[in-house]
């Protein structure tokens, strides 16, 4: 009887130990997605915090490719679960082109600022172009973008030591999201408004004069930010990017920053627009890198790490953790993007 219960019990033992390595073997295994991301969301996609959620929550490994948001939607898709890019005109540029993906939604925002030195800020300033509220800088694009279709030099605002005449470094606006949000930002200064199909046409020769001017132009915007952290004011005076670049930076770099803090200049312009980064699911499998990043602890890390603007509320979002001067608590000067056949005949006509 003795010998029974042994062995019943050894039984049980042996079946506990069975179902549990199999609910351990089927729990720690992870699911692996691959697609396109922009090189701003880089830093956050290798944050280890932000992978270990993605294992151990949604037992998922994201595997991404570096690419342009606008370069992203006519890549070759195969074996690719899902695309990020930086703009929801990357979303209807797709959808034009291939219809409705399986599921789509806004992870991430963070508005286009233009980064610049402090030299350069009070140049600005004293010509009227640049002025502040608090801490917080604004930019006239009108009174900018004359400068640069004009052919102002930069000696003839107070800054004899730069060469050549004023110009905003962006990336390029037909391949990557920040030059062409800085592309819609400009039609938008130039309309008055928001540009549309019944204002654009008028504006495009102008959108194309000024563009012409900027010289050569990056494909990545992460790229483009780092050449003007190291290169300083007289490779890069200017550049258009996104405001979650400096935070991040200032945030991941704190020795770094506190370096360049007294230099680096961050400008509003007034109104600006949101860089909205929509996650796009190819198949079945890439919707599930949807409710993972949406994860609040992951929305959190966005933010505190990362500097994007998530669904956390604003009163949580204190902008004084990053120890960056003149970031605004909350950004309520920004215009709509134009649509995406408004900005297809933008590209369209810069691509020429």
């Amino acid at each position: 009887m003795k010998a029974k219960l042994i062995g019943l019990i050894v039984l049980i033992l042996v079946i506990a130990g069975a179902v549990g390595y199999t609910y351990y073997q089927k729990n720690s295994r992870t699911e692996q997605i691959s697609g396109y991301v922009g090189g701003e969301k880089i830093g956050l996609l290798e944050d280890e915090e932000v992978k270990k959620i993605l294992r151990s929550k949604y037992h998922l490994t994201v595997n991404y490719y570096k690419a342009g948001s606008l370069d992203m939607v006519t890549a070759d898709k195969t074996g690719k679960d899902y695309l990020f890019p930086s703009s929801q005109t990357a979303l209807e540029l797709y959808e034009e082109k291939f219809g409705k993906p399986e599921k789509s939604e806004i992870i991430l925002n963070t508005p286009i600022v233009i980064y610049t030195h402090k030299a350069v800020a009070d140049a600005l300033t004293q010509q009227g172009i640049v002025s502040s509220s608090g801490d917080v800088s604004y930019v006239d694009m009108q009174k900018l973008l004359a400068c640069i279709e004009n052919d102002t030099k930069w000696e003839d605002i107070g800054l004899s030591q730069l060469y050549g005449t004023v110009s905003i470094g962006t990336t390029d606006p037909t391949k990557s999201n920040s030059g062409n949000m800085f592309a819609g930002l400009i039609a938008n200064t130039l309309a008055g408004g928001t540009a549309d199909a019944d204002n654009i046409d008028a504006a495009l020769p102008e959108i194309k004069q000024i563009f012409s001017r900027l010289g050569y132009m990056e494909t990545s915007s992460a790229d483009i930010f780092s050449q003007f952290l190291k290169m300083g004011m007289g490779a890069k005076p200017m550049i258009a990017g996104y405001e979650s670049q400096l935070l991040e930076f200032a945030y991941e770099h704190p020795d770094d920053w506190k370096e360049l803090k007294d230099d680096i200049v961050m400008l509003y312009p007034n109104p600006t627009v949101w860089s909205s980064h929509v996650y796009i699911a190819l198949d079945d499998t890439g919707t599930k890198g949807i409710d993972a990043l949406l994860d609040p602890d992951i929305q959190k890390l966005a933010w505190e790490k990362h500097g994007f603007r998530t669904g956390v509320s604003t009163d949580k979002m204190d902008v004084n953790k990053f120890d960056v001067p003149g970031v605004l608590q909350q950004v309520d000067r920004v215009s709509p993007m134009p649509d995406a056949g408004t900005m297809m005949k933008i590209i369209e006509t810069l691509s020429q």
